[in-house]
């Protein structure tokens, strides 16, 4: 098992080379191609309850050709050139103009809708698997499986910067996989920490960025909630201060950058660039979106993805596939394909002790099958696939998750479980994962590298008569129908129940964490026919298709685009640089920033992946990164050399 501390970012020169260049793509193969720039305030905030809110300020709209010489006149008016500079002179500049320059702002034009890899059928990059446009649809794409589009998910966007436009500290939504291509320009430096290291970057930012007043809640939840907003920029200094490793990389045109799951990233353009984004995911993403969504409930954050539908068409896939021994699966693909199996397993486990708790104590008054695709739930808004309870009016749609018995419906008290028609398919296809070696040992190992506790009430159900995947005779409460002048609705269900129990067990997600890629070889047919009409979305925002959506979704919330960089602005900005004291001691550590405290790359040679890094590891470790990326795209590489740079 590979180590979750070397999932960071990697970059990857492209293995092709585009014969239309991205400014042509854009000015000639889009026409009228034009954007609007988001005014970026270039200081450090306060970070306290008066400088909690985001100024997001609209700049102008500029074609391409425009909003590059307004650019190149900014650089060449500080540097009285418009010639390139050396990588680590302007990582030093750029971090002394946040702490004390004279800059006010600068211009980014961010979640652009559109593409610059070309539609020319002899360009070899745009008609290549590297094309950012087709990696959602990849065979080995869990994201292949939503049938509608999300703009900066599932279709890329343009990021088109200037001199110092910057990316703030953030993961990625639902902890996914990005890939980033620098079409042309200026190079950018990326910072990155890795998953396994999430909960001390956002225990660092809580204690030494964040003041207390500005967090919705108590814990690193408080700090992921504000870093959702993705506006904290801050130097990483703070983290390696603070013994969070913290790898760089510098990205030249014709490079990727690839960002594993929960790796927090941020950085900064060195002048006028272009670059497109979008994500992905494999099968090891599937232990990582387990707990985004559960950090979503927790705070009550809408979700973009529909985890559990996502969850049970891949395992389905599996369970129509010839056994992994008669295919050609490679090691990665099979431990993908058992972490999406434990995934599976552990959700339908769930529902089983949750419908068998709501048999049990007779809340329900019927039971019908589910016909809404994937829906959310009204009190945390958690995706609801498998199923969930409606009141009398079908307006109030809740999740397994919540003690039933307590719930004060405004319509009465009629409450009517959905659940999905085909669930003794999917509780028989779990049982057979069960059987096979590994997906067991992995639920029970109790290896849950991100500190979220799972105690289960698994060992009071047994005292009471529960047996993992018995029938379950639903026993409805004719009282409270009766009550309500309803009909009582009632079958046998080879299925199951819990309630109150479920919030318990819902965080637990064990999985073994091995590079991975999701085999592949069952047909694109069967994926057609599981797919269905999961999300629509506009700017980011999913609205999953249910009878109860308007309701559902009515709770006005604030729109956070994935890679939406805007940021919060000192109020005293005419203050001199001596003046610029905080208000606490938060800030302090990130205005003394020190020249030469970061190593910059020195390697120009073709085709190296780059990862600067705090502490010394393996060319092994390096390529098993480089060789789960390079599985997922097909190929490619001529060579790959891996480079690791130590900070002094």
């Amino acid at each position: 098992m590979i180590s979750l501390i070397f999932l960071r970012i990697c970059k990857i020169i492209s293995p092709l080379t585009a014969t239309v260049p991205a400014g042509a793509v854009l000015m000639k193969e889009k026409s009228n191609f034009k954007f609007t720039t988001r005014v970026q305030p270039l200081r450090l905030a306060e970070w306290d309850s008066d400088d909690k809110v985001t100024f997001f300020m609209s700049g102008r709209t500029y074609s391409f050709r425009d909003y590059e010489k307004m650019a190149n006149k900014v650089f060449a008016r500080r540097y009285c050139s418009g010639g390139s500079l050396p990588d680590s002179f302007l990582e030093k500049d750029f971090w002394k103009e946040i702490a004390c320059g004279k800059t006010e702002s600068v211009e980014y034009a961010c979640d652009v809708d559109g593409s610059a890899f070309s539609s020319a059928p002899d360009d070899p990059l745009g008609s290549s698997k590297w094309n950012l446009n087709k990696v959602s649809r990849l065979p080995k794409s869990t994201l292949r499986l939503l049938e509608t589009s999300i703009p900066g998910v599932t279709e890329p966007m343009l990021y088109i910067g200037m001199l110092f436009s910057m990316f703030a500290w953030h993961v990625e939504d639902h902890y996914l996989y990005s890939i980033n291509y620098q079409h042309c320009g200026a190079s950018k430096t990326w910072y990155g920490v890795p998953g396994s290291a999430a909960l001390n970057f956002e225990k660092v930012v809580r204690e030494c960025v964040y003041s207390d007043e500005i967090l919705s809640t108590n814990g690193e939840d408080g700090a992921f909630d504000v870093l959702l907003g993705k506006t904290t920029i801050f130097p990483p200094k703070i983290l390696l201060d603070h013994d969070v490793p913290v790898y760089k990389a510098v990205q030249k045109p014709g490079e990727f950058v690839v960002t594993f799951p929960r790796a927090y990233h941020a950085g900064f353009s060195h002048g006028f660039n272009c670059g497109e984004a979008v994500n992905f995911a494999m099968g090891d993403w599937f232990p990582f979106g387990a707990i985004a969504s559960c950090r979503y409930a927790h705070l009550n954050r809408l979700p973009l993805l529909p985890h559990e539908e996502l969850i049970c068409k891949e395992a389905m896939l599996l369970n129509s596939c010839p056994k992994p021994e008669n295919l050609d699966f490679s090691p990665a693909e099979l431990s993908g394909q058992k972490n999406i199996k434990t995934a599976f397993v552990h959700l339908i486990r769930f529902h089983h002790l949750a419908r068998w708790s709501l048999m049990k104590s007779r809340v329900c008054t019927g039971l019908v099958s589910n016909t809404y695709g994937t829906i959310v739930c009204s009190l945390c808004k958690r995706d609801c696939y498998l199923a969930f309870i409606n009141c009398q009016c079908y307006s109030h749609p809740v999740c397994l998750r919540h003690d039933v018995k307590k719930l004060d419906l405004p319509c009465g008290t009629t409450r009517t479980l959905f659940l999905r028609d085909n669930i003794e398919v999917l509780e028989a296809a779990a049982k057979k994962f069960e059987e096979e070696g590994g997906v067991t040992d992995m639920i029970t190992s109790n290896e849950d590298l991100y500190a979220y506790p799972s105690p289960l009430k698994l060992a009071a159900a047994k005292e009471e008569g529960y047996s993992r995947y018995s029938t379950i005779y639903f026993d409805f409460n004719t009282e409270l129908e009766m009550a309500s002048g309803n009909p009582v609705m009632s079958y046998e269900a080879n299925a199951s129940c819990i309630s109150s129990v479920a919030d318990d067990y819902e965080c637990s997600t064990t999985a073994d964490h091995k590079q991975v890629n999701r085999g592949a070889n069952c047909s694109s047919s069967s994926d057609s026919k599981l797919s269905e009409d999961v999300a629509s979305s506009s700017n980011k925002k999913t609205r999953f298709f249910s009878a109860v959506q308007d309701e559902v979704l009515g709770t006005d919330q604030e729109s956070e685009g994935s890679g939406s960089e805007s940021f919060r602005v000192k109020r005293c900005s005419s203050l001199k640089c001596g003046n610029r004291t905080v208000g606490h001691k938060r800030l302090k550590r990130s205005q003394k920033y020190h020249e030469g405290r970061y190593s910059s790359s020195s390697s120009s040679k073709e085709e190296e992946v780059l990862v600067i890094s705090k502490r010394k590891e393996t060319h092994k470790q390096h390529q098993s990164d480089v060789k789960k990326i390079e599985n997922h795209f097909g190929g490619g590489f001529k060579r790959l050399k891996v480079t690791a740079l130590i900070r002094p």
